[in-house]
């Protein structure tokens, strides 16, 4: 062999470039993120059934749609209270441990609640009380599942892992209100609760086969323990963080109740269960869609992010301007795809930012503000939804975001730098400040 063909053998190939579909799916090369998807989009579907049925089974006991805001509003209060504790959870406990005492729990909750409608001793204040108690097993589940999902797969797969979750999540807000729908028609609502009680059975298995072995988080303990500079107040000088957050509580406070709009509005233009499963399932559609664009992309920037939210805050005013139940659930699957999009290019965007020392508290504060005010916004758009009417309720789910961007924009733009004026003749910036002001101008 010469001394040429002996360096040709050992030169070194160039790799195919990642497609965008190579990309997208690129976390479910980890079993153990696959186990943890099947038993996602199972409990996942069985938590839609049984919100459904809740939200119809309360309207049908009270006629109002107050009643129905307050307890969508009852079941994110929690996350108010308890979720920076969730938060501290996550960084300080086994995620997988945890989570299988969160699910176990929720199960038991589901299981009391189909019990109580079965033998027809259910009333609304019960069924308020136990909405609460999925909360605050919520509020704890939540930030250390999300915190898992990094476990699982790695910083390289966050984005394909976020999106897959999310579009699983979607795909159970999809199946989860027909099946719902049927029940309801057919056996009544308390069979409802009852399937999604079995349901966290096969999320349970999922998590007793994940091999800790396999994931790629520090010992546990060691991310509380380890330092932070700064702390959580470190995070109002990081724009990068606290932008995007506000920006999803904006939306959160309506996307999060949506279904309580979509319930009265039913019932306004006398489309029954069918008609609201019809509108749930587009929103459904749209956000799996949405989720399996948003797997494609391997970066996001605060200006996508604003724009995404602008287009968002338009098709909710489109919604609330569509004539026909059709139309509007037309309108409603573009409203789940924008969604979907938000709040899965936050969610990645928050995680990559924040950094393992603080990667729990800080999705802890994501999803205080994400559930927090969508706590809030439960019983205000309920009683729009009561007084003024669902359409009403459309509209404002688009005016208030709109302005909430309007006044971060403002803000960013007061922050912008100021390239000073230079006398003639004395130098003018270094090529390293223009490189400086120009990467801020975009931020």
């Amino acid at each position: 062999m010469t001394r040429a063909a002996h360096r040709r053998e050992h030169f070194p190939t160039r790799s195919r470039p990642p497609t965008p579909r190579s990309v997208r799916f690129a976390a479910l090369g980890s079993r153990n993120f696959r186990l943890f998807l099947i038993g996602q989009a199972v409990a996942t579907t069985g938590l839609w059934v049984q919100r459904i049925a809740q939200d119809w089974l309360v309207l049908s006991l009270t006629g109002s749609a107050t009643a129905v805001g307050v307890t969508a509003g009852l079941q994110w209060a929690p996350m108010l209270v308890v979720g920076l504790a969730g938060g501290w959870i996550a960084d300080r406990f086994p995620k997988r441990r945890v989570l299988q005492i969160t699910q176990a729990a929720a199960a038991i909750l589901a299981a009391l609640l189909a019990g109580l409608t079965l033998t027809h001793q259910i009333t609304a204040w019960q069924i308020q009380l136990l909405a609460a108690g999925v909360g605050t097993i919520a509020a704890i589940d939540q930030p250390v599942r999300q915190a898992f999902v990094l476990d699982l797969v790695g910083y390289g797969q966050l984005h394909s892992a976020v999106s897959l979750n999310s579009s699983v999540w979607q795909l159970g807000a999809l199946a989860g209100p027909a099946v719902s729908g049927v029940l309801i028609s057919v056996v009544g609502p308390g069979w409802a609760f009852a399937l999604n009680a079995v349901s966290y059975a096969v999320a349970l298995v999922a998590f007793a086969r994940i091999d800790p072995g396999r994931l790629t988080h520090s010992p546990p303990g060691a991310s509380a323990a380890a330092p932070a500079p700064g702390g959580l107040r470190a995070l109002a000088r990081r724009p990068e963080i606290w932008r995007p957050i506000v920006l999803v509580g904006a939306f959160s406070m309506f996307s999060l109740n949506l279904p309580g709009t979509l319930a009265a509005y039913a019932r306004t233009v006398h489309s029954g269960p069918a008609g609201y499963a019809l509108l749930t399932s587009t929103v459904a559609l749209g956000s799996v869609l949405g989720a399996l664009i948003a797997a494609g992309r391997t970066r996001t920037t605060l200006r996508g992010l604003t724009w995404t939210g602008c287009a968002l805050a338009g098709l909710y005013l489109v919604a609330a301007a569509m004539p026909t139940l059709w139309s509007l659930a037309c309108a409603l699957a573009a409203v789940g795809m924008a969604t979907q999009q938000l709040f899965t290019a936050v969610n990645a965007t928050v995680q990559l930012a924040a950094g393992s020392a603080l990667r729990g508290r800080v999705v802890g504060v994501y999803l205080l503000v994400f559930m927090g005010t969508g706590a809030l916004g439960g019983p205000l758009l309920g009683a729009v939804n009561q007084h003024l009417g669902p359409r009403i309720g459309l509209t404002l789910a688009g005016a208030i975001p709109a302005t909430v961007l309007l006044l971060l924009s403002l803000a960013q733009f007061a922050r912008r730098p100021t390239i000073p004026a230079h006398a003639p003749g004395s130098p003018g910036p270094s090529p390293a400040g223009e490189i400086e002001t120009k990467s801020a101008a975009r931020r």
